[in-house]
């Protein structure tokens, strides 16, 4: 999953914070626990910077997204709530009645629907709007999101999805409560597959020409009331929904209001101060400034962190210029200082240097370090040799793309300083948060680097190498192999290592493959970051998942008092 737009064990502990003290939140005694069991009723206030990436879950791929979808729409299977005793990883049946019947050594997977199942205008959830929903993530526009259902259900070459290309014959609906998948190959990973946003179901026919981004159908707990984008965004119940048949969702919230366009300096501010309507109010991952802030009691008690399983890289365009040549891109790999993008991002408490792709939270990671430099800080003389082989021992210049956001910009900068050591110059592009996904995923948009990061989608090798670096995917839009790296033997591996039915093992050799990845040097990762967390002093079950990038699991947050 691409990394959260803001940004393994419980991951919703309070941090022991010893910095600067402050003033601000109220007595500690009139505030609820934020893990506390929520009442029925009220209004969650949400404070965001950038606007979603799309509303429309063929599209949308991204870990704040991908939690917000969770309150509108339902999927196949899906991940348990976040609480004290689950990290909110585990994959249970959602629409379907479990996580699915394999046969054919893992190849078709059979799912059946629960019963009362309903779109918000009331109409039944059967097999046929499940399957026209998946149909949609081949549509050369609308599916751009997640990559898996393409990846492993099998097609024909030329199927562009159901608006071009009709009904697909791989996935079968017998009855109206049956949908059968049929996939290329072995797959026994599928039931955390059919938990991708894009697993949604939508009445046939629906959805064309990014209805979905305007106007939802929701198949969840809330539907959509209104939406200015960029601005606000209202949910309120759906009243088709019914809990009966949904042992994941709470919804204790009466709705929620998501409120845009906030500088991430003033959503700090307005939930350490907790005035008004922010006492119900939750927001992103706080800033480094406001870090050194957040020791008194009051504070401490309504914070939250936990490492979010993610890793933040640097790819590097392949087939792009002086990038072609592996050794400058080794070379860029010894130059970049590492411990100055921590610094960027608010040190020690908010992320670590990065050794390997696969972040410390993926079983059976390898941290082998293929270009170790001193405590973080790289290697400029080895990088120095490296460029004088490949006939730039005057550097170059390239062009990075990263987000407008403060920490993002703070980073490009990092990356900036560590290679003019070496000669190279960087220029910064700057590309709007809430289409930075989009763009660097459109190949003839990208430039020669992107800063960006990754996020296991289920935990193991099998959702963060294939990703990123099989060639074979790919695309015009939607390309999540930023580098353009099209090697066969790294193909031949993924290949081997995709067949294996141990999952240990499968999880070890992709540990070895990291390494093997990194000779070739296609990314370089910076960091692996962290969350901490403020919430307002009236906010109730409020968890942190690895799930959704370490931020707050969405489907079990609401009020300690719906009065207040």
């Amino acid at each position: 999953m691409r990394r959260a737009v803001l940004s393994c064990a419980a991951l919703s502990a309070t941090i022991p914070l010893t910095l600067t003290a402050c003033s601000g939140g109220g007595p500690a005694s009139a505030q609820a626990s934020p893990g506390a069991e929520p009442a029925t009723g009220g209004i969650v206030q949400v404070l965001e910077k950038p606007d979603f990436s799309h509303l429309d879950p063929a599209r949308g791929f991204d870990g704040g997204v991908n939690n917000f979808y969770r309150l509108i729409y339902r999927t196949l299977t899906t991940r348990a709530a976040a609480g004290p005793h689950s990290s909110g990883t585990k994959i249970v049946g959602d629409l379907a009645t479990d996580t699915g019947r394999p046969s054919d050594n893992n190849k078709t997977w059979t799912f059946t629907l629960k019963k009362g199942l309903f779109f918000e205008n009331g109409a039944p959830i059967t097999s046929r709007d499940v399957k026209f929903g998946v149909e949609r993530a081949w549509d050369p526009d609308a599916g751009i999101g997640s990559p898996y259902a393409k990846q492993v259900i099998a097609a024909p070459a030329d199927y562009q999805g159901p608006y071009r290309s009709g009904d697909l014959d791989t996935i079968e609906t017998p009855d109206e409560r049956t949908v059968v998948f049929h996939l290329k190959k072995s797959y026994p990973q599928f039931a955390s597959v059919a938990a991708q946003p894009n697993f949604t179901p939508f009445p046939k026919g629906t959805g064309a020409k990014a209805a979905f981004d305007r106007e939802p159908i929701a198949s969840g707990p809330y539907r959509v009331a209104s939406y200015r984008r960029g601005s606000a965004l209202k949910l309120v119940r759906n009243k088709h929904w019914k809990r009966s048949s949904d042992s994941v969702r709470t919804a204790r919230p009466d709705g929620f209001v998501w409120t845009f366009g906030l500088d991430a300096a003033t959503i700090d501010e307005r939930l350490i101060s907790g005035q008004g309507k922010d006492i119900n109010a939750i927001g992103p991952k706080v800033q480094p400034a406001t870090i050194s802030r957040l020791r008194t009691p009051q504070l401490k008690q309504r914070t939250l962190a936990g490492v979010t399983g993610c890793t933040t890289y640097m790819s590097l365009n392949t087939t792009k210029g002086p990038l072609r040549d592996v050794r400058v891109r080794q070379a860029i790999e010894y130059a970049v200082n590492k411990q100055t993008t921590v610094d960027a991002l608010g040190g020690s408490a908010l992320a670590t240097a990065a050794t390997s792709i696969e972040p410390p939270s993926i079983p059976g990671r390898d941290a082998t370090d293929v270009y170790p430099g001193k405590d973080g800080t790289g290697d400029p003389a080895a990088a120095r040799r490296l460029l004088a082989r490949a006939g730039f021992a005057k550097g170059f210049t390239l062009t990075v793309d990263t987000r407008a956001a403060a920490t993002e910009q703070a980073v490009a900068v990092a990356i900036q300083q560590g290679l003019k050591r070496v000669g190279i110059t960087v220029k910064i592009n700057t590309i709007d948060t809430s289409t930075f996904y989009e763009v660097i995923g459109t190949p003839s948009q990208q430039h020669d680097a992107a800063l960006t990061g990754w996020c296991p989608d289920w935990p193991g090798g099998t959702t963060f190498l294939p990703p990123l670096f099989d060639g074979r995917t790919i695309s015009a839009k939607g390309n999540s192999v930023l580098s353009m790296l099209d090697d066969k033997k790294i193909q031949k591996r993924i290949d081997e290592i995709a067949a294996m039915r141990d999952e240990t093992a499968q999880n070890a050799a992709y540990g070895k493959l990291d390494a093997q990845i990194m000779k070739l040097a296609p990314i370089v990762p910076l960091n692996y970051t962290k969350n901490v967390l403020v919430v307002g002093s009236n906010i109730a079950g409020a968890h942190t998942s690895i799930s959704y990038s370490g931020g707050i699991d969405l489907v079990g947050i609401g009020l300690a008092d719906p009065k207040k």
